[in-house]
């Protein structure tokens, strides 16, 4: 049952990972390589808060989002002086650096050898968070409150400024816009998010090191999203319990490990092509991205 309970643990996280990316590559229409920096970022600073200070979750995720969100504005500036290809090229950069940084600054991230022994959330700073059932409690009530947020947010008069953005971005230029602040705020809100579940995740495992959030997992992030579908909630939560699932029912195919990874990514490619072909805004998708 603890193996039941650790998927969906797992789903939770990826549902807010993806939720996040879809605000700026579903909504606005920004395609970003560097989902998994953010990710990265968000679990090594909580890392260093949950081992450093005894402070409530609820201040954690405050400082994390805070700071993560920060690094955002990096990408950001980039948004608005480079497009499309330009842009994305940008990003994965931004990704490489991170990862770079995470890899080799040894005195604070350890390097390859990784953080062990992340201690628990805690809540008020009296109830700690431990044990399967705790962070099982945490992700699901966490994915809840993530999902709602996402929902209002992406219906609200910010997430239709950002269709327009996306739609035609000159057009809304001149109705009066600030298209560059409303990237900014999109970018923020996604990278808090994203990092907000690295915390969540470097928390759960008790271990972090740089192999968790290189370029692949930001491409995983993003096929994730695209599969499920873009411009909602529904599609999202749809496209992460796919990935996650789909590796844990190979698991009972009996075939060896070395051969079920691979035939893991060929599924993820053929199911990326066929959700191009046949229906581009993904299976639950609203949008179509231009």
């Amino acid at each position: 049952m603890e193996y039941v309970f650790h998927i969906i643990i797992m789903v939770c996280i990826y549902i807010i990972l993806v939720l996040s990316a879809n605000l700026t590559i579903g909504v606005a229409n920004l395609l970003t390589m560097c989902q998994a920096a953010f990710y990265g970022i968000g679990a090594y600073i909580g890392t260093l808060f949950l081992m450093q200070f005894n402070y409530s979750f609820v201040l954690i995720a405050i400082v994390v989002m805070f700071f993560t969100g920060a690094f955002s504005l990096l990408i950001s500036y980039a948004s608005a002086r480079l497009k499309d290809d330009y842009f994305i090229i940008a990003t994965m950069g931004f990704q490489l650096i991170v990862y770079t940084i995470l890899y080799n600054w040894t005195d604070v991230t350890r390097g390859p050898y990784g953080i062990p022994g992340i201690p628990g959330i805690k809540l008020l700073r009296i109830i700690e968070i431990s044990g399967i059932y705790g962070y099982l409690c945490l992700s699901l009530v966490m994915m809840a409150i993530v999902v709602l947020l996402f929902r209002h947010l992406i219906n609200s008069p910010f997430g239709r400024a950002l269709n327009a953005v996306r739609a035609d971005e000159m057009t809304a230029q001149a109705l009066g816009r600030n298209t560059i602040r409303l990237k900014s705020m999109a970018f923020f809100i996604s990278a808090a998010f994203t990092g907000l579940a690295g915390t969540i995740y470097a928390s759960y495992v008790s271990y972090i090191d740089p192999t968790s959030f290189t370029l692949d997992e930001s491409i995983f992030i993003i096929s994730a999203l695209f599969i499920g579908g873009i411009g909602n909630t529904k599609g999202p939560v749809l496209g992460a319990v796919f990935v996650v699932l789909l590796p844990e029912l190979l698991r009972f195919v009996g075939l060896p490990d070395s051969i079920a990874a691979n035939l893991r990514q060929i599924i993820y490619g053929l199911a990326l092509i066929l959700v191009m072909f046949y229906r581009p805004q993904g299976i639950l998708g609203k949008t179509i991205l231009k």
